[in-house]
């Protein structure tokens, strides 16, 4: 039981310290990206996502940053692609 109740403190502070850290090494930024360290290294790789590399060679990553390159490129819904269509057609007159 004691076993049990230290296992589920030590994931709830690794969790805390991993959701407020502000710099992420390449194991914790895949684990919270939700992609393989291969992917992620394939991205550095690319220079498609933004990455330190104080010394040459190990990554390091802002959590921030990597929260707003997660939520670029949006897809709108088709409601939204809808609205804006809709718009745009009433700006013009009605005439496509």
């Amino acid at each position: 039981m004691a076993g049990e109740m230290k296992q589920v403190a030590d994931l709830i502070t690794a969790n805390t310290i991993f959701c407020t850290k502000e710099v992420l090494t390449s194991d914790e930024a895949a684990k919270y990206m939700g992609v393989s360290k291969s992917y992620l290294y394939k991205l550095t790789m690319r220079q498609q996502i933004p990455h330190f590399k104080p010394m040459g060679k190990m990554c390091y990553f802002n959590r921030l940053e990597l929260e707003k390159w997660l939520q670029s490129n949006r897809v709108a819904t088709a409601t939204e692609i809808s609205d804006r269509a809709a718009a745009y057609c009433n700006k013009k007159g009605g005439a496509l």
